[in-house]
């Protein structure tokens, strides 16, 4: 068993969750039982796992998924515990909802880059002007590490190595990728109503983590964030509030969901000692903004 697995094994089994690690150790994911996020986020900032990354991807208030009187204000307070769970919080949505939580961002993130999904295929019964992009915030904490170099070629990565870079490019802020609709994406479709292909994901998790690093995903879906784990070597927490969901994250991944530990789970409405406060409730804010 490799350093990296070891230690997933051992943390995950002391700081987060039970005995059931057979399935992390073989794979480093873990799946929980079903959770609602804000639960997810409380146990992941008590953890002592050193999470990178935090994924983000709520329903976006329209359409499929319904809608909530206090979006901004929900959307807001999960933004405040991310912030202490990884120092990288990616956040999906439509643009013109996106838009409104960024004058109103925790003082403890700032808004990195403004990601746009970019798909030609979107089905639509309605002529002319018609939604063809997502949004994705990404959101950094001051101690935010980023790795521009992954995206480097060989003959780049050689003149880095010599001191004859020029610039380091990085990957564009426009990902031009198709709707996992119909036939396109045959091999990674799913149940799930909403699934982000792998090469949507990709980009993002190859900028913020290496090999070993951990990344939370709270609201997993169908396990996209899994699937792109495999390729670049990074471990996942994978949760989803929604049981149905995640069935279809164990029947994709082939791994069986696993439970927090009773501990944790008994002190989550515990109030945290005030010097320990990491998440501060928000103001409320205007519905107008």
């Amino acid at each position: 068993m490799s350093d990296s697995r070891e230690y997933l094994t051992r943390e995950l089994q002391t700081s987060l969750f039970d005995s059931r690690m057979e399935s992390v150790a073989d794979s480093n994911v873990a799946v929980l039982t079903p959770l609602d996020v804000e639960e997810s986020l409380e146990l992941a900032a008590r953890s002592d796992l050193g999470f990178k990354v935090t994924m983000l991807d709520p329903w976006y208030n329209k359409g499929v998924g319904g809608e909530r009187d206090d979006y901004v204000e929900y959307i807001l307070r999960l933004l405040h515990l991310s912030s202490n769970v990884s120092p990288h919080t990616f956040l999906w949505g439509f643009p013109e909802i996106v838009s409104r939580f960024i004058p109103h961002l925790p003082s403890t993130l700032k808004l990195n880059c403004w990601l746009t999904w970019y798909y030609k295929n979107n089905p639509s019964v309605i002529r002319g002007w018609r939604s063809a992009q997502m949004t994705c915030l990404h959101l950094t904490r001051e101690d935010a590490v980023l790795y521009p170099e992954h995206f480097l070629n060989e003959k780049q990565l050689q003149k880095k190595a010599e001191g004859k870079l020029r610039y380091m490019p990085g990957p564009p802020s426009v990902i031009d990728a198709p709707l996992i609709i119909g036939f396109v994406g045959k091999k990674e479709q799913t149940a799930h109503p909403s699934q982000k292909p792998e090469n949507v994901y990709e980009p993002l998790y190859r900028m913020t983590t290496k090999p070993g690093d951990f990344v939370l995903d709270p609201m997993c879906g169908s396990g996209t964030t899994r699937a792109v784990a495999r390729q670049l070597g990074f471990s996942c927490v994978l949760s989803d509030h929604n049981d149905e969901y995640v069935r279809i994250v164990e029947k994709r991944l082939n791994i069986h969901r696993t439970k927090p530990a009773d501990a944790l789970r008994a002190g989550r409405d515990t109030p945290l000692p005030r010097d320990e406060v990491r998440f501060p409730l928000i103001p409320t804010i205007p519905s107008s903004v």
